[in-house]
Parts: structure tokens; sequence; C-alpha cells
């Protein structure tokens, strides 16, 4: 129900009784006759008695003066929000009156609108958002005013300001913070600004000049002036300068250079927390951007920065201990469950997270919780919790401070108060709205306990029973945990404490580091091997030994420590990575996202998700935010591998199309940049006209973790056409541009390494030929000039990212080349030697002794297995034509089986002894050891393989001896 639909209590219905009565008596004839004029159009009558019961502020305003009230009706302007060009259009025809007094004008239209914004509040015609967007905008409106007005006045007496070294003139800028920076100002709020301009020098006034740094304190002055002090017409806005650089005892004003010095070399934590919602309310868009930019790195850190937590706490203890020294428990902002905690709660998660994801560095609370629950840092009925929460405080806060224009969040004692309280928050009664305040101040109290809550004790209390760290750490402490290298781990141990790296730490990076040790070897001895994990977690933490944020990550969250352990101590190949990229830490806080690899169209989802908060023109940020997808996936397939969750199977179905999601994303990255240089090429139908074809493991959908990508680029598109852009480019070369760019983005070096390497050997002509074949030049080659080891390749080539209609035709000269009439004996005779020289190039010579079998190479491996699923495919296809329709050699094999031209049981002995080799690589590949297992591990797999091999080829491999190789030239 709206407020002013309920009926008023006995209490406030006296209330507006005496209120009109003011008004009535306190009123020129003229003005009351035009009163009942102008209120007998309004259709809302039940709003007047509400106002004057329960807004104090109000009534005064219209027993004063009913003039300002007068203009509002006759305009329409109650009954609608201003925006915020209409608001400084009105504001400057006040100004232009003859004579002004900028004090009295400014007072007079604040009064006026907040007449407006309260009465809109009150009656429920505006949202809450409104309210907090309209007391912003008249606050900009206010000091825009202030500023123009007051630096007129200035540069008539000393001069433009301008600039040392660039000659240009200077502008005051004035920084918002706090809620007037997200536009989220309460009704009877102070406002908090910093004041700062781009470049040093001087005024040039003809007869006095001043230095800039003069010229804009007291320009800051003159504003401040302007907008806080109070005179007989009241006051516009107080002003609150206690956040620019040094604070109280700071200069009142900053350059640029100044700004950057300040919050590089000295800046809190808490100053983080107040820049997050900093704005610039003027100036040029080039200087806002390099303010903006300026500002940014110390905002938001490009790591998961946990840090903040403690700092949280911090603060939060010092914001209690003001709660109790000042009985401030009815506080809805500061005390138990208030606005501060919902502040907290979304300003903790975006400088946590808000350097990586970008979707955080919002201003404005609401949509930051929304993207804490699109993120997953809050699930969805909690963000709802909170929103709800927020809401309602916020309410409350517009409620108490409209009552007499106060800056007030605390609750009434008086019963006037608490009626007039209650019935703007759509309440019976004051009992009810306590009720509801409760609830929701439990839940955000709930939630932000959740948030700050320190780690349990249990750990720390074990740690601080053994000397894990300090002057006396010893062998004997570890053996107690269980070590069974002790002297081996302290050795290792008092290497890092009294390296260079741990010497030259800050005190706090030192602190946190004696903190964090004594929980890692703890959390070690629970392993079964507690020297190994140790021994495999400590380069990480020498990584991140001056980024000590990632230690305060796995200091707040144990179970993410766990995790690290565990699978540090289960594969060397993730400790690697986690040391190389520590970044990946933030993975380990979710489990249930850790362990749970996504498939291919949620893969597409998350990524679009993440690069959609990116500017699709700053391409590092997009490479950046690739690698990070693709280094984070990677770890999840390994980690479900790792405990059993992901058969061999699936773990390269997840990685394959991890590929395929990347690559479909880099084209189309590579696409935009190119297009926005040359402009598109002639094609006559839609879509890039290109395509990207996966050969080797990545077409036969068997990517493992380190593979590289074997790519082939094909374009249909006319071939004299050109793009249609100013700097126009034929076809050709734009598609020759395109695949560079492709190849630059997936291989440039970055912080976080490369996203593949890339092999385009298998293109026509291989490394002679032209990065990017045209269909017809593709199609001609493979039936005019490819090898037949080409064709074999041919068998694993696969569409994975770019136009469907250049796949349709690469897949018709697929079907048609390996589906051409072969001579068999030819063509084993081609397979035997190609298959004997790539045995003699890459099989480790020391295989001569049989002790080992090499999984890949071997006789009777992995690519014997390859290459007889080859020659099925270019042999019998022109009799099977289905054996054409795969890539992937699992259901090649049972294609094999079902047409009868293997045995049933031989094609699944086959498909059992390639997954088997298969799996046991990626296990190997996890502890970072060769593809080399005991001769004697695989033998039955082995000897299946070998016999189908000698039962396939035996006919001809006479022909093949005879032969020899001598001859045979690698292409």
């Amino acid at each position: 129900m709206n407020p002013a639909q309920r009926a008023l209590p006995s209490i406030l219905a006296e209330q507006a009784e005496r209120a009109r009565a003011r008004m009535r008596e306190r009123c020129s004839p003229d003005d009351w006759q035009r009163w009942q004029s102008e209120w007998a159009r309004y259709p809302h009558p039940e709003h007047l008695d509400l106002m004057l019961a329960c807004s104090p502020f109000v009534a005064e305003l219209l027993c004063r003066d009913l003039r300002p009230m007068l203009e509002l009706l006759t305009s329409g302007t109650l009954l609608r929000s201003l925006d915020e060009q209409e608001l400084q259009q009105s504001l400057k025809a006040k100004l232009a009156e003859p004579e002004l007094d900028l004090a009295v004008v400014l007072r007079r239209f604040r009064a006026q609108q907040m007449l407006r914004i309260v009465w809109r509040d009150f009656t429920a015609l505006a949202a809450t958002l409104e309210t907090t967007r309209d007391t912003s905008l008249l606050a900009e409106a206010c000091i825009s005013a202030a500023l123009e007005y007051n630096q007129r006045v200035l540069e008539s007496r000393f001069g433009v300001p301008r600039g040392r070294h660039s000659g240009e003139a200077q502008q005051l800028m004035v920084l918002a913070m706090g809620k007037l920076g997200a536009r989220e100002l309460n009704i009877s709020s102070d406002i908090d600004l910093i004041f700062v301009y781009p470049e040093a020098g001087t005024t040039d006034g003809s007869e006095r000049s001043l230095s800039n740094d003069e010229f804009f304190t007291k320009l800051g002055q003159s504003v401040i002036t302007a907008l806080d002090q109070v005179t007989a017409e009241g006051f516009v806005f107080r002003v609150d300068m206690r956040l620019r650089p040094y604070g109280e005892s700071g200069a009142l004003v900053h350059n640029f250079s100044a700004m950057e010095d300040y919050y590089q070399e000295q800046g809190r934590d808490w100053e983080r927390y107040a820049l997050i919602k900093a704005r610039a309310l003027n100036g040029s868009a080039a200087r806002i951007e390099e303010l903006t930019t300026l500002l940014r790195p110390f905002i938001y850190r490009k790591y998961v920065d946990f840090g903040v937590i403690e700092s949280l706490r911090s603060m939060k203890q010092m914001i209690n201990s003001e709660v109790r020294r000042r009985a401030l428990q009815d506080d809805i902002k500061l005390g138990h469950g208030g606005i501060r905690e919902v502040e907290f709660i979304a300003q903790c998660f975006q400088l946590i997270r808000g350097g990586r994801d970008l979707g955080l560095q919002q201003r404005e609370l609401l949509p930051v919780l929304d993207e804490c629950a699109a993120l997953g840092c809050l699930p969805g009925d909690v963000v709802a919790e909170l929103k709800a929460a927020y809401l309602f405080l916020r309410d409350s806060e517009h409620a108490l401070q409209g009552y007499r224009d106060q800056q007030t969040q605390h609750l009434p004692q008086d019963s006037l108060a608490r009626a007039a309280l209650a019935q703007v928050m759509d309440c019976r009664d004051w009992e009810e709205y306590q009720e509801k305040l409760r609830g929701h101040r439990e839940r955000v109290a709930e939630h932000f306990r959740d948030l700050i809550a320190a780690p349990e004790d249990d750990v720390a209390a074990e740690a601080q029973d053994l000397d894990l760290w300090g002057e006396d750490l010893d062998a004997k402490s570890l053996a107690q945990l269980g070590y069974r290298e002790p002297e081996l781990s302290v050795k290792s141990l008092l290497e890092l404490r009294d390296s260079r790296r741990v010497i030259e730490l800050q005190v706090q990076g030192r602190e946190r580091l004696a903190e964090f040790m004594p929980q890692l070897l703890l959390a070690c001895a629970e392993n079964e091997d507690p020297d190994t994990a140790l021994a495999r977690v400590l380069p990480l933490v020498t990584a991140v030994l001056r980024r000590s944020a990632y230690l305060a990550l796995l200091l707040e969250n144990p179970a993410a420590l766990d995790e690290l352990v565990t699978l540090c101590a289960a594969s060397p190949w993730i400790a690697a990575q986690m040391a190389a990229r520590p970044v990946l830490l933030d993975e380990l806080l979710d489990r249930a996202s850790l362990y749970n690899a996504p498939d291919k169209t949620r893969l597409q989802n998350e990524l679009q998700r993440q690069v959609a908060r990116l500017a699709v023109d700053d391409l590092e940020a997009q490479m950046e935010a690739l690698r990070y997808f693709k280094a984070s996936h990677t770890l999840r397939v390994a980690a479900s591998e790792l405990v059993g969750r992901l058969s061999l199977m699936k773990v390269s179905d997840k990685l394959s199309w991890l590929a395929e999601v990347i690559l479909e994303q880099v084209l189309a990255l590579a696409w935009h940049d190119l297009v926005a240089k040359y402009g598109e090429p002639a094609r006559q139908r839609s879509g890039y006209g290109f395509a990207i074809f996966a050969y080797g493991k990545l077409g036969g959908i068997e990517l493992s973790y380190s593979s590289d990508l074997d790519l082939v680029f094909v374009y249909d598109a006319e071939a004299q056409g050109h793009t249609d852009g100013k700097r126009s480019i034929d076809n050709s070369l734009f598609y020759t541009r395109l695949g560079q760019r492709i190849i630059h983005i997936l291989q440039t070096q970055m912080s976080m390494g490369q996203l593949y390497e890339v092999d385009m050997r298998l293109r026509p002509s291989g490394e002679s030929g032209m990065l990017v074949a045209s269909t017809t030049g593709f199609d001609s080659y493979q039936r005019e000039s490819a090898w037949t080891w080409e064709h074999q390749a041919l068998v694993r080539a696969r569409l994975v990212a770019g136009d469907p209609q250049v796949g349709e035709v690469f897949y018709a000269v697929r079907q048609r080349i390996l589906c051409q009439q072969r001579d068999q004996a030819e063509l084993a005779v081609e397979v035997l030697r190609m298959r004997d020289r790539m045995r003699a190039h890459l099989l480790p010579s020391v295989n001569l002794d049989s002790d080992h079998f090499y999984l890949k190479q071997d006789r009777g491996g992995i690519v014997d297995i390859e290459f007889m699923v080859q020659y099925a495919v270019l042999a019998w296809s022109h009799r099977v034509p289905q054996l054409a329709q795969w890539s992937d050699n699992v259901r090649i094999l049972e294609t094999l089986g079902q047409s009868g031209l293997f045995a049933a049981a031989e094609s699944e002995a086959l498909i059992q002894a390639y997954l088997a080799y298969r799996s046991a690589a990626h296990q190997l590949a996890l502890q970072q050891q060769e593809d080399a297992v005991p001769a004697a591990a695989y033998s039955e797999h082995r000897a299946a393989v070998i016999a189908k091999w000698e039962q396939l080829f035996a006919p001809y491999l006479a022909s093949a001896e005879a032969l020899g190789f001598e001859d045979t030239q690698d292409k």
C-alpha cells in the first residue's frame, strides 16, 4: 500500500492539522488563493496531510513561502523526475537574473528541489534510486554553478591558469567521492570531494599572477564557502574534504602528478575503499580518462587480493568501537546489520576481484551486488536479501533525514517521529517497522559475518604449539608432524627464510609470511607424503612473496590451502602451473567449480561473459583474459582427472572444447581488428568467409594438457575482390593478415604465457606455402600435389572455428580425397615407409635395450594404431564412405569393426589399447615424466597391436624393405 493511502494515526493527523493552520496564518491572501487553485488540480490530495505530518522540514518550507511549491505545481515537476540537463538549465536560468547573489540563489534553489525530492520520496511517487539520483544531480548542478561562477571571478583578477609545459588552460576538476560519486546521495547528506588539477604552472594575469596551486586553492575555498556556509537562507550542501591526500593536514588541491605519487607511495587500504566510487564531475573526456587511468592501479589490483579482508576487519572493529563509544546501536548506517555493512560486502569483492573481473569496477552498489551473483562470489538468494535490506535501510534513512532535513541515521526516540517514520515506511505502527527492520539487519549482519569472519582458530592454535618458522625451527618439529625427511625439508625452509627475497620484504609481507608458513606446514603434514607436498608448494610461495595478497587468500580460505597442497602433491605439473600463474589460486576457492569442468556451451557462455566486460579494442586485455580462461579451465580438467571424475575420453573432450571456444574468440578478435583497419573483404555470402581447421590431436578430439595446435586456414571469397575500408587491400592479403593476427594472439608470450603453440606445417605446400589457402587452391593441391602422408593427416582434419559454409566446401574436398580409390599395395608401402622414418627420427635410442615401452613411438604403440586407422580410411573409404565421416580414431575403429573390415574383437582390442596408452600418457604428463613405462606393463595391449599391424601389412613388408629409404626425400 502507498503510505499516503494508509490512514494517518491520530498523533500524525493532529500534527497535519496544526501545520495546515500555520500555512494559512502565514500565507498572503494572493498566495493562498493561488495555492487553492493549483492544489485543486493536484491528483493526490491525500499527499498534503502525509507531508505536513511526517516532515516538519516540508511543513516549514510551505509555511515560510508557498511560491516555490506553486512553481513546482504549475510546472508539473512535482509529479516527475528531472533529468540532468533540465536541472542544470533550471539553475542557470535563476543565476542569469540581474544582481544575483550566488549564495542566495543556490540556497533557494536547493530548498525548492529538496521540497520536490522529499515530497516524491515520502509519497512513493519516486523509487529509492530515483531519490538518490535526483539528490545527486542537484548536488552536481550546485557544485558546477559555484565552480563556474567563482572561476570567472578569479580569472578576472589573476588571469587564466596555464600548464607550465603544455601552456594549455587548466581547470579545477572536482572528484566526487562516496555516495555522490555513485549518484547514491541521501536526502540530507554531506558531499565528499577532492579537488585536483592536471598540471602545475601559473596564471597569465597581466597585473598579478598566481601559481596554479594558489589559484585553485582560492577557487576551492570559494566553492566550499558557496556550498557549505550557513546563512539566513540555510546551506546548500555540507562539504567534507577529509578524503583528500594527507587528509585535513594536506593541501586543499593537488595536481595529477602529486596525486599519483601520493597513492603509489602512501595510499592506505581505506583510501582504496573510498576511491571505488570516485567520479570526476567536470573536465574534458581526455582529462577524466587520464585521471581514471592514474587512480585505477591503486584501487584495483591485477591479482585476486584477499588481503583487503583483514583491513576490512580492522575498519569494522574501529567502527564497532565507535558505535559502542557513542551508543550508536540504533544507527541504521553504522550499527549492526546497517547500510555500511552492505556497502562493505560489495566493496570487499570489488577490491578482491575487481582488477580481474572488470564488471565489478562499477560505482553503484546494486549493480555490483548483481555482478557478485553473476560471478559466483555470492549466492543469488544472498544477493536478493542484501538488495532488499539495502533498499529498506536507504528508504528508512530518507524518512529519517527528510523529517527535519538533518543528517542522521539514528532511530528516533519520541513518539511523533517514530509514528512518522512508520507511516512513510508503509507500516501500521512503530512495532511493525521495528520487526521488519530487525529482520533485514539480522540478515545483513549474518552475511557480513560470513564474509569477514576469521578462519577457524584450531590450526592457528596448533601452529603456536610448535616452532614452525621462527629462529628455533628444526627437524624435530617437523618430525613430530609426520614429515619423513624432516632434515631435507628444514633445509629448504631455511633457504627460503634466509633468502634475499624474504629479507628484503616489507614489514607487512614478512608478517604475512610468518603467519602463513606454519599453516602451510600443517596442511602438508596432512598429506601422505608431507615432504613432497612441501617441496612442490614452496616454489609458489617464493613466486608470490612480493604479492603477499596471495598468501592472504590462502590464510583467509584454509580449504583452498588444503586443495592447493593436495593438488600439488598429486601432480608436479599442477604445482608448476600454480607457481607460474599464482592468479589461479582463485580457482581453489570454489571446490564445486574446481572439480566440475563445464561442457562446450557453458564454456562459450562463460567466455562471452568475461570478454563482454572488456573493451573490444583493448586487445591486450582480451588476450590476458583468454590466457586466464584457458589456464583456469585446464586446471579444472586436470584436477577432475586426478580425482577420477573424468575419464580419458572426457578429458580430451574438455580440452578440445576449450581450444575450440578459444579459437572462436581469437578469430572474432582478429576479425574485428582487421576490419577496423581495412574494412570487410568482398564476398557473396555473410559470415567470415574464413575457417580454421584442426589436424592432429585437436582434429581427432584428443587434445592433451600441453598439446600444440596443428591448424590450417582456408578462405572462400572473391578472388579479385578488395576490402571496403578507406585503407582497402585485396582479399587474399586481408585473409593472410587475419591468419597472422590469429597466430599472434595465440602465441604471444604474456604474463600468463601463451595460449597455444601453433604448427602450420600441414597447410598446402607446408612451410613454403601460403599461410592461408583459398578453397579452390586447397582443392587443387589435395587432388594434384599432396603426398600420401598429407592425405593421412587429412583423416584427422576437422572444422573448429569460423564460417560453416567454408567448412562445407572443405568437408566436400576431404570426403572426395579420402574416398578416392587407391592401389592398396602402393598405399601400404608409403604408410610403412613413413612409419619407419618417423620411428627412426623420434624414438629414443635408449629403447634399444627393450627395458621400456615408449607409449607413442614404440612398436605396438599409439602411432602404430593411428597409422593403421589412417591406412584403413585411405584404402577402404571408397567402399565404406562412413570411414571418412569421423576424425577421431576411436569412432573410426568402431566403424571398421561394424563394417567387417576389421574383426570386431580386433577393433575392440585396438580401442582398449589406444585408450589405455593415452590414459597412461596423460597421467605421466601430470607427473612431468616422459611417456615410457616398463616393457611388461602393457604387454597384452602391445601384442594385440603388433599382431594386427603384422596381419594388416605383412603382404607389403617385403616390398617396403626392398625399396629402402635412402631415395625418399622429406617433403
